[in-house]
């Protein structure tokens, strides 16, 4: 079973015209005014009422005193001009279920924040849920935090990795608070200076905590580069970039069906699995494979999606000498090859950490493991944590033998074949070992994390410190352009079959970059072929509601985000999605570019989108794709989108038609 809750701006709807879940505006209406005077008027007549009853009984208790003089203090906060950063503080109470609808109710019609330094142990003992160590040691690691309330009556982390949603337009900030008031709240400014105080002490905040420099002009410079300066101050950013990528998109051959606000995706299949789904591994041609924790599953590539053959292959099956180790791991990782007749596994060596020493091929036509490589170099075995193909298409490629390897410190690509070009002695007792075709160890420092290639075989290579580094198809040696990190780790990345976009995902958020410049001579190029200069545009950020992200809940995290699948020039990326949880999360391509969507007005800083469209699942999410661009059919403007979850697989179309009614 599933929820589709599609996304414009705040607002959601659900299958079958169900009540909406809205992110209403928060305004101070002429009737919410009125009520408030009434309030108001309530409170004043209440306290001379109980002084009247007071002084006919005699002597003041204690207790009524102390009532009075709460009411008077509540009134000369409420309506004390001199306030110091007045807000209105909102509160949101979610519905019972995920689709019900929320609403957002006053929590405090007049309070002040402050921004003000802490312990990091304070606020990550918050965080677990441990009492709070207030104590700030000297030498300590200091840390700002946004304090609502008083005394810190609601309390949020000042980082790049947390959902502060700045909407200047309605002159609000939504947030998730940390414990023991976790949830999510909004402030509501009076005034726009006041509005545009907090964001620019928020910006400092946010460097300082992130970098840990001060928020100055020269620091910005060390920690950015100048070429990248405009990653610090957006407002300066050439975005000119950007818009000539709107115009080639749509004057490209892969534009021909445009995108239409009122797109909706309906499900076409849903297919039980064997077993628990551990990886998807689409394929372009016939047939795309479910891995499972025994086994593989073949399924059938439709326009409409894919569905079962009820063709279940074992791993202990026999096949390869004896039995393979195939059949005592489970594999994390595969990866089509030659013409999709073969598959590479990947199994971690260790729970928790993606390295291994070696893979298994896997003969897709026979159903057998046909041989377990090592990785090797130099007569040493090496670890790798990720492999891909050597380019976006690769996989078609019926005599393709090399693919890329990918570990802390290496970027490398593997050949099956031996030094002189002729397949390994498969019957080596200690198993063959995989020729280092071409590539480099780093010293140290690099903490690659993933790696995608384009249709030309470039690399970008996302790392812990959360730089993307760009290597062209002719040299692993030296990064042709390396973006800074804003923070966060990249865990998951992606490019698009031209190389002018990259998408990495985040635990909280996704960047998407252009990599396209004009060099001295005029050419159009990519960051892939050449060094990029100081005509850098800022990138775009992808995030969800502070909401959703609520609703998503607190350990899950953005996983895996890919671009739709092409692989021909000529052909344009249409979406983007990413999982969180049990969460399926759409972007169109084209809007996030659009630089007038109403997501970015009013915004200052890095320029975040939030609409996109949510498919809700009742289990965990193991991964989200676009089925093969060949694959979509004349009435829809996209492939069909898979997702998986450890024990069904479902297939949405893209329609034009409206499947589902807002209310």
């Amino acid at each position: 079973m599933f929820q589709f809750l599609p996304f414009t701006k705040g607002k959601a709807t659900t299958m079958g015209g169900a009540p909406s879940r809205e992110d209403p505006q928060l305004s101070d209406s002429d009737e919410e005014q009125s009520e408030e005077e009434e309030i108001y008027e309530d409170v004043e007549e209440s306290v001379e009422e109980k002084r009247r009853r007071s002084a006919e009984r005699g002597p003041k208790t204690p207790s009524s005193v102390d009532e009075v003089d709460a009411m008077l203090k509540a009134l000369k906060l409420k309506y004390n001009p001199n306030v110091k950063n007045p807000v209105k503080l909102y509160h949101f109470v979610a519905g019972d279920t995920p689709q019900a609808k929320g609403k957002w109710v006053t929590s405090e019609k007049l309070t002040s924040y402050s921004f003000r330094k802490t312990s990091r142990m304070e606020i990550d003992n918050d965080e677990d849920g441990e009492e709070e160590d207030k104590s700030d040691e000297e030498g300590g690691d200091s840390w700002w935090i946004l304090s609502v309330g008083d005394p810190d009556k609601i309390r949020a982390k000042v980082k790049v990795s947390d959902e502060m949603q700045l909407n200047g337009d309605q002159r609000r900030v939504d947030f998730i608070a940390c414990a023991p008031t976790r949830g999510v709240w909004a402030m509501k400014f009076y005034a726009d200076e006041d509005y545009r105080a907090f964001v620019a002490k928020y910006k400092d905040c946010l460097f300082e905590n992130t970098y840990r420099y001060e928020a100055t002009d020269e620091n910005r410079v060390k920690v950015y580069g100048k070429d990248f300066i405009g990653w610090a101050k957006p407002e300066v950013a050439d975005d000119s970039v950007w818009e000539d990528a709107e115009d080639s998109l749509s004057k490209s051959p892969g534009s021909a069906t445009p995108l239409r606000a009122n797109e909706d995706l309906r499900e076409e299949f849903e297919e039980a699995s064997n077993g628990g789904i551990q990886s998807l591994a689409l394929g372009a041609l016939d047939n795309s494979f479910l891995v499972g924790e025994s086994g593989i599953q073949v399924v059938k590539n439709f326009s409409h999606g894919i569905q079962g053959k009820g063709v279940y292959v074992n791993f202990d099956d026999g096949g390869y000498r004896g039995g393979s180790s195939l059949a005592r791991s489970t594999p994390r990782k595969a990866l089509l090859m030659k013409a999709e007749t073969n598959m590479l596994l990947m199994s971690p060596m260790n729970e928790g950490k993606p390295h291994t020493t070696g893979l298994h091929q896997f003969d897709i036509e026979t159903g057998k493991v046909v041989t377990e490589w090592k990785f090797g170099k130099d007569g040493t075995d090496v670890t790798m944590r990720d492999i891909t193909n050597d380019s976006k298409g690769a996989q078609l490629d019926p005599s393709g033998s090399t693919f890329l390897g990918l570990d802390d410190n290496r970027l490398c690509r593997w050949d099956m074949r031996d030094r002189k070009g002729m397949v390994q002695d498969l019957a080596a007792a200690s198993g063959p070992v995989l020729n280092w075709n071409q590539g480099h160890q780093f010293s140290r420092g690099t903490n690659f994390q993933c790696f995608a290639s384009t249709g030309d075989g470039s690399i970008a290579v996302g790392s812990l410190d959360g730089k993307i580094r760009l290597y062209s198809s002719s040299s692993m040696r030296q990064a042709k352009t390396a973006f800074p990190g804003l923070g966060s780790p990249i865990t998951h990345v992606d490019v698009t079959f031209d190389g002018k976009w990259i998408l990495g995902t985040t635990d909280t958020y996704l960047i998407l970059i252009c990599t396209i410049f004009t060099d001295k001579d005029g050419k159009t190029k990519t960051g892939f072929g050449g060094r990029m200069g100081n005509r850098i545009s800022a990138p775009r950020l992808l995030k969800l509601s502070a909401v959703d992200s609520h609703l998503a809940g607190v350990n899950n995290k953005f996983r895996n985000a890919q671009f739709s699948w092409v692989t021909e020039n000529g052909k344009q990326e249409r979406h983007l999605v990413a999982t969180v949880g049990k969460f399926s999360v759409i972007w169109n391509f084209q809007q996030v570019k659009d630089g007038s969507h109403e997501c970015y007005r009013h915004q200052e800083g890095l320029k975040s989108c939030y609409c996109y469209k949510i498919v809700l699942k009742d289990d965990s999410i193991v991964d989200s794709r676009f089925m093969h661009d060949k694959f979509a059919v004349t009435d829809s403007p996209e492939a069909p989108l898979v997702i998986a979850t450890p024990m069904k697989v479902s297939s949405f179309s893209i329609s034009s038609r409206r499947l589902f009614s807002e209310t």
